[in-house]
């Protein structure tokens, strides 16, 4: 804590308390944890009453899915704004292997090798992948809008044929093609059509789920959850059901993809271990986060209302016709859109789950007590509760799309923390901040300046699973 330049002492820091909870009986413990957490509470029940319990924002608990799918199921649960960035300080935690969680997918799944999202940035192979996809995004900034912006008109497009069939148009489905589309032309020198047809985003999909299965629910009657259990949260699921659709995405990737991977040779890197991390960038990275992060997008905005929508869409098609077009200068001058972004990004982070494990004995702080943490003890985040912070944010369960406006709001950006790091910090070769985070926080502006410029308002309905939003549009009015 630091001092005001009044005080004549600092104030003490928080007195060093015991974490509080515990996991429970070996092997039925985590296994208690795992059914609170997918049937009987749900995961925002699952920590909030256990916050409740003992009044405390960190605390000891299981985290599924183990026990049989991991090694170790036991975390200590960080779920304050004070104490969750203790997840991004790479001199204190370490990020090997822990992307997903306390279980890690076979490494089949990515060609034989652990991609740059599983390494630590203290391996050196860490730095050089980073620093090649920091780098080639850069070189590709001129395409960001242009080549989206083609994307979007074909989904809206898409949305506008439904609903004249139909009284409810699934979004989920065109912007999953679009975000494939879009990405795959980004990251590489061709269309995903010419290699994959129409099908692209499919098999990305099926690979998808094939490694987070253990994180997800399929919805099944309670009655049936000891055989959902059994069958996606007990054992690793296969490879070989995916080798196939794998197989054609790496190709396609490969036989499309010769700067990026001309680059990567020049870099030092091997040829085929930097296709295997660029289809993990393209699949798990950027389309993957796209796939949630825009549904997330049009329900919160979409249930916003008129007002919003109408003050939206005065200062998006004002900046755009000052600028002669959507650009990076118009859409900088956007300073609502920014901020109902940023508010999308806080109240519903599309990555809802961080991971650490403590590389020293550390001491965290949260907003009124101090805990220490043993080395090799592994550190859970749950983002929305702790980006929903009633000391930090003002109506944190409120969607308020003014909240980043204007100098007192920005100053709150800090305690975005969507992207493995705070929303004021830079994705670098020595840090785990996502490399794509400028790119994602553009395209969620695209979409809705696109969405503004076409239309004066929209309905949606939205449907919030363990596996993100299902949303329908019901209805698009025409500027």
């Amino acid at each position: 804590m630091t001092s005001s330049s009044s005080s004549e002492h600092p104030p003490a820091p928080p007195s060093l308390k015991p974490i509080p909870g515990g996991y429970g009986l070996p092997f039925f413990g985590p296994i208690k944890s795992r059914y609170d957490y997918f049937y009987f509470q749900g995961r925002e029940k699952f920590f909030r009453s256990r916050m409740a319990q003992y009044g405390s924002t960190v605390f000891r608990t299981n985290m599924p899915p183990g026990p049989f799918i991991s090694s170790d199921s036991r975390v200590i649960v960080l779920l304050d704004a004070r104490s969750f960035p203790i997840l991004f300080d790479t001199t204190k935690v370490e990020k090997r292997n822990v992307l997903d969680g306390t279980y890690m997918p076979s490494v089949s799944f990515t060609g034989g090798i652990r991609t740059c999202a599983f390494l630590d940035p203290s391996e050196t192979e860490h730095s050089v992948l980073k620093r090649h996809f920091l780098k080639f995004l850069a070189s590709r900034h001129d395409k960001f809008i242009p080549l989206f912006r083609t994307s979007v008109s074909e989904m809206f497009s898409k949305l506008e044929k439904e609903l004249e069939k139909t009284n409810a148009a699934d979004f989920n489905s065109v912007s999953d093609a679009a975000s494939f589309d879009f990405i795959f032309r980004l990251l590489s020198d061709g269309k995903p059509g010419e290699k994959l047809g129409s099908n692209g985003h499919s098999l990305v999909d099926r690979w998808l789920i094939m490694q987070l299965a253990p994180l997800a629910t399929l919805g099944l009657p309670k009655f049936l959850s000891c055989f959902e259990d059994l069958i996606i949260h007990t054992f690793p699921l296969p490879f070989a059901l995916v080798k196939n659709a794998y197989r054609k995405l790496y190709d396609a990737f490969y036989e499309s993809s010769e700067t990026f991977l001309n680059e990567a040779e020049k870099q030092g890197i091997n040829r085929e271990k930097a296709c295997h991390n660029l289809v993990f960038l393209a699949g798990f990275n950027a389309y993957a986060g796209m796939k949630v992060l825009l549904p997330i997008i049009l329900n919160w905005v979409g249930s916003a209302g008129k007002e919003l929508h109408r003050k939206l869409a005065g200062e998006i098609r004002a900046a755009v016709k000052e600028n002669r077009g959507l650009t990076f200068t118009a859409i900088e001058n956007m300073s609502l859109l920014k901020s109902v972004v940023y508010e999308v990004l806080r109240i519903d982070p599309p990555v809802p789950y961080q991971y650490a494990k403590a590389k020293q004995d550390i001491i965290i702080e949260s907003h009124d007590s101090a805990f220490e943490i043993k080395k090799g003890e592994m550190i859970f985040g749950y983002q929305p509760i702790a980006t929903r912070d009633p000391k930090v944010f003002e109506k944190p369960e409120e969607f308020i799309g003014e909240r980043f406006v204007g100098e007192e709001g920005e100053k709150l950006l800090k305690y975005v923390y969507w992207s493995n790091g705070r929303e004021t910090e830079e994705p670098t070769a020595e840090n785990k901040q996502c490399p794509a985070r400028d790119l994602v926080v553009l395209v969620s502006r695209v979409v809705l300046a696109e969405l503004f410029l076409r239309y004066d308002t929209f309905t949606v309905e939205g449907t919030q699973s363990s596996l993100g939003w299902s949303v329908k549009v019901k209805s698009l009015t025409k500027a």
